[in-house]
């Protein structure tokens, strides 16, 4: 069995959504003043590689807290995408076999961002019609290789369609090492009481 890391590293300078927010590591304690070292970690629940919960855009949905941890653990398929342009249709998915319970992967030219670049708004995205689709082919999760799975789009079409379904959304994934095919997934966000999301270290295992 092989380990393979597919987190964003986190720093500084790791890029946000729209450039909106940003992350700071404040030093409490120093080795130079304090024979030890402690630090203050500042960022938002959407930084790097994270989990959206149902309630970051349905109201009355779930909180990371309460998500089934086993809906982003299992068999996962990561399908290559890298040739689409602009986002992921339909018909794009309907190119593999993608089974139930499946997590499901996108690997797409996302994965060529430098995750400390400037937010890149022409990322690749997941439409609506591919949501449903997924949806119908009754996957567990869905993940992505940048920090959003849609655009800004009125009504944000795609997250609702999958998280009125109980279908968590992993955004951020670092997929550009990544041979398309099977594995098992696992993602672990942290434990964040009544949040929206939380940032998450996300392996695959070959099987």
């Amino acid at each position: 069995m092989k380990l393979i890391d597919i987190s964003w590293p986190i720093t500084e300078n790791i890029s946000a959504y729209d450039d909106k927010h940003t992350v700071k590591f404040d030093p409490l304690l120093t080795w130079k003043n304090d024979k030890l070292r402690k630090t203050k970690l500042v960022l938002d629940t959407h930084t790097g590689t994270h989990v959206d919960a149902e309630s970051h855009f349905v109201e009355d949905g779930n909180t990371i807290d309460v998500m089934d941890l086993h809906r982003v653990s299992g068999k996962c398929q990561v399908l290559d995408l890298t040739g689409v342009r602009e986002k992921i249709r339909q018909q794009d998915l309907e190119l593999f076999t993608i089974q139930e319970n499946d997590i499901v992967l996108l690997k797409t030219s996302n994965s060529l961002l430098d995750p400390t670049a400037k937010f890149n708004p022409d990322f690749i995205y997941l439409d609506a019609s591919a949501a449903s689709y997924l949806v119908k082919k009754k996957v567990k999760a869905v993940g992505i290789d940048y920090l959003g799975i849609e655009h800004s789009q009125k009504g944000h079409p795609t997250h609702i369609t999958l998280m009125k379904q109980h279908i968590p959304i992993v955004e951020g994934l670092r997929l550009a090492h990544v041979k398309p095919g099977k594995y098992a997934f696992i993602c672990l966000p942290l434990l964040l009481v009544g949040l929206e999301g939380a940032p998450a270290r996300a392996v695959l295992m070959t099987i």
